[in-house]
């Protein structure tokens, strides 16, 4: 017999905003009660999963989820639940019985998720998949750090314009609805275009936030084609020189992204570790203990993840200005610097490079627009001038000063901007799907030999 072929559904894109919530100290206190209710609840939840782990891991996910609440909650059609253990943990603790039904559900599904992650990196383990050779293996953590999912009009109601929000919490007596609650921010607003789902959200809240973790499903859009490409240099003088650069050649715009404040801010905490690393190696003639300057390197880790974002965002929206649909960039994946010494200023700028980052997040953020980003072979791009004359020399006062063979003088980083957008079209024009193809001309030996550039686009046209 030949078997029907079921077409698969097309994944979902889901995306995270994080919505500030203005509380009171009071209404603050109640919410962290919910969450502490919430991981009471969980902990035995997670022992009996794991407990019955050999029968649920071969089923699928609603399957578990049914499973398991059959086996904990007694109910007429079901007088003898399997694990009566848990009827004792009921007695324990008597807010389980106010614990609502709607939300039971979600802290099986939680539970489930956590027990699968520790069989998954436990087998990883035994099967000698380890970050070293004396590498323990990985422990259940029952006492969970999960924050509970709320559903739309059971547990979270939303205000007009989605400025208030109503959410129902644990009082500590009896489960409430706490009203009008104000949010400040919503993130990026995905809410707010046409055709976006909002899911379920969860409540985050600890001693410094107040926030909720709202999923968004994303509606699947195209772009338009576009005779232009917005090609992307990243540097360490400039975070991100992004040229508009079209099929023939025609370069529409171009602008430097260099958030100076924040690149200064970061800077001055790693000055702050250095100076205090040499200090204290000079006093103590000893290496410096575990979480030396655990703070300042935190600091100076999240500012770096700021200026990733705000990066990001100065590039999608040049992209969104000039209505391209494709953004290029150079593939530094596996890229190591060579230069500079160790300890050296030069060395700690190329470690805070966060081009890894921006591409990560400019990936995601441009695919909900629409939008495709592409990679091309990063060789010679800097080296070689965008109007064909050859090679440049770096000034030795000003190395983002590129003198060309002809005198002429230009930015290093935008020449090299419209080199990767000339890459990307010439690949495209001659049908090299994986644009790898960035040298034009072959010697005898089959090797390729004159680097693309901008002028070699123009002349491709031409002829």
């Amino acid at each position: 017999m030949n078997k029907k072929r079921t077409k698969r559904k097309p994944t979902q894109e889901v995306r995270t905003d994080v919505w500030e919530l203005s509380a009171s100290k009071e209404q603050k206190h109640q919410m962290v009660l919910t969450v502490e209710a919430y991981r009471k609840f969980l902990i035995p939840l997670v022992m009996v999963v794991n407990a019955q782990w050999c029968v649920l891991g071969e089923l699928t996910s609603k399957e578990r989820v049914n499973a398991v609440e059959r086996m904990i909650h007694q109910t007429a059609d079901n007088p003898s639940p399997k694990h009566n253990y848990f009827q004792k943990v009921i007695d324990k603790y008597p807010f389980f019985r106010k614990f609502p039904s709607y939300l039971r559900p979600a802290a099986i599904a939680d539970a489930i998720g956590i027990v699968s992650s520790f069989h998954s990196r436990y087998y990883e383990w035994q099967s000698g998949i380890r970050k070293h050779k004396t590498a323990k293996p990985p422990r259940l953590t029952v006492l969970c750090k999960t924050y509970p999912a709320l559903y739309k009009g059971q547990q979270v109601r939303y205000g007009l314009n989605y400025q208030t929000v109503d959410i129902k919490i644990w009082s500590g007596t009896d489960w409430v609805w706490l009203e009008n609650i104000k949010i400040k921010r919503h993130g990026l607003s995905r809410h707010l275009i046409d055709g976006n789902e909002i899911q379920s959200p969860a409540l985050v809240v600890n001693k410094n936030k107040c926030q909720l973790s709202m999923p968004i499903q994303i509606k699947k859009v195209d772009r338009e084609d576009s005779g232009f490409v917005c090609s992307v240099d990243m540097g360490i003088n400039n975070a991100a020189t992004v040229s508009i650069v079209g099929k023939n050649g025609t370069v529409k715009a171009r602008k430097f992204i260099n958030p100076t404040r924040d690149i200064d801010r970061r800077n001055q905490r790693r000055m702050m570790i250095k100076k205090k690393s040499s200090q204290t190696v000079n006093l103590t003639k000893q290496k410096l203990p575990a979480g030396f300057c655990k703070g300042l390197y935190r600091k100076s880790a999240n500012i770096n993840l700021e200026i990733s974002r705000l990066v990001m965002r100065g590039i999608v929206e040049f992209a969104k200005t000039y209505n391209v649909k494709v953004i290029v960039f150079e593939n530094l994946s596996g890229w190591k610097a060579k230069a500079g010494k160790k300890g050296s200023l030069q060395k700690q700028k190329f470690h805070l490079w966060c081009h890894s980052k921006i591409v990560e997040l400019t990936q995601q953020r441009w695919s909900e627009l629409g939008g495709l980003v592409v990679f091309v072979n990063p060789k010679y791009t800097s080296a070689y001038a965008f109007d064909g004359s050859g090679k440049v020399r770096r000034s030795k006062t000003n190395y983002s000063l590129a003198v060309f063979k002809n005198g002429k003088q230009y930015n290093a980083d935008l020449s090299a901007s419209y080199n990767i957008g000339a890459r990307y079209w010439y690949s495209l024009i001659v049908g090299d799907k994986h644009f790898s193809r960035v040298f034009v001309g072959k010697s005898s030996n089959d090797t390729l030999r004159t680097p693309v550039t901008l002028d070699t686009l123009r002349n491709l046209m031409v002829s």
